[in-house]
């Protein structure tokens, strides 16, 4: 293999630009030629594909959301258009390619390897919610910028006395609000893998009231219910008039932390590493602090599953 490309597809993680750069310089010291595609699979259709050196990545490890820019292509999903796009890979003499995105970039990478690309994919996304890695790049950097948002939202609640009710990211998955409720003492949870329970939320809002607590934080994952429905459905059980909040793609924005930067770093290179050695159909990850890979089959045969223990652990310190 003596040609490679690096494309970011789907919504934006910080930590993607520091992938990149790693899947250059790495590329580039293992002697391969390098390309950066623009606009994902887009781009890729388009043939906005432009040759790397090493200055191309200078600069970007600690900025936010992908130099690449990123796309969601209708068009790639049809055949027509993935013919397109391997013909513009054809053209450049690029064989191998690393997609950086989550389960909807996975499965253009996955059509890429049918078509006889090789490809490696690398888990870009706030969400958390991708199977064979602990975490995803973008996902530490998402839940450190919620959680100084429920700090400065506790400090006002406090003064005003009131119950504000948070909603975060998290369509299928709840990784974020999980993870940022324990870390930023929330009273009440509201994810997607657990049943939401109202009554639950009501009673421990009480209890708080009949201790002397004069406010309460509620943090729901957008794909359970909007935060204003979730005020809805407490104001049918009681009087109440929760302030309500919706961070939306805030979250998504910023200079990733160190944590992901390292991760994404690892990830980039490891990509890259495994491309050179004519292994493909792959996506990367990191369990328990090593680096892991594992079929797009396999990955995206298998349902995101959430850490009960976690949650159970929220719910008892809730009291």
């Amino acid at each position: 293999m003596k040609k490679i490309a690096v494309l970011t597809s789907g919504g934006d993680s910080p930590g993607m630009n520091a992938a990149v750069r790693a899947v250059v310089r790495k590329g580039l010291y293992l002697g391969l030629e390098v390309f950066g595609i623009y606009r994902g699979y887009t781009g890729l259709i388009n043939g906005e594909i432009k040759k790397f050196d090493l200055g191309s990545v200078g600069d970007i490890i600690h900025r936010g959301g992908t130099m690449l820019h990123s796309s969601r292509s209708e068009e790639f999903k049809t055949e027509v258009g993935q013919l397109k796009a391997i013909d513009q890979l054809k053209t450049h003499g690029i064989e191998g390619v690393v997609v950086i995105g989550g389960d909807g970039s996975y499965r253009g990478a996955q059509k890429l390897t049918e078509h006889g690309i090789a490809t490696i994919g690398i888990p870009g996304t706030i969400d958390n919610d991708i199977p064979g890695t602990d975490y995803t790049i973008g996902f530490d950097t998402a839940l450190n910028t919620i959680v100084d948002a429920i700090d400065k939202i506790r400090d006002t609640a406090m003064s005003h006395e009131k119950t504000s009710v948070i909603e975060v990211m998290g369509r299928d998955a709840g990784d974020l609000a999980l993870w940022s409720g324990l870390a930023g003492g929330a009273e009440s949870i509201i994810i997607p893998e657990v049943p939401i329970d109202i009554d639950g939320i009501v009673e421990r809002i009480q209890k708080g009231t009949e201790r002397g607590k004069k406010h309460s934080i509620i943090i729901v994952a957008e794909g359970v219910a909007s935060a204003e429905e979730v005020v809805e459905q407490i104001q049918t059980k009681m009087n109440l008039e929760p302030r309500v909040t919706t961070l939306g793609h805030l979250q998504r924005g910023g200079k990733p932390t160190g944590f992901d930067r390292v991760l994404a770093s690892r990830l980039g290179a490891y990509a890259v590493e495994l491309l050179s050695g004519n292994q493909a159909g792959l996506a990367v990850g990191i369990e328990q602090n090593k680096l892991v890979h594992h079929s797009f089959d396999e990955v995206l045969g298998k349902p995101h599953q959430i850490n009960r223990n976690m949650f159970e652990l929220a719910r008892q310190l809730s009291i």
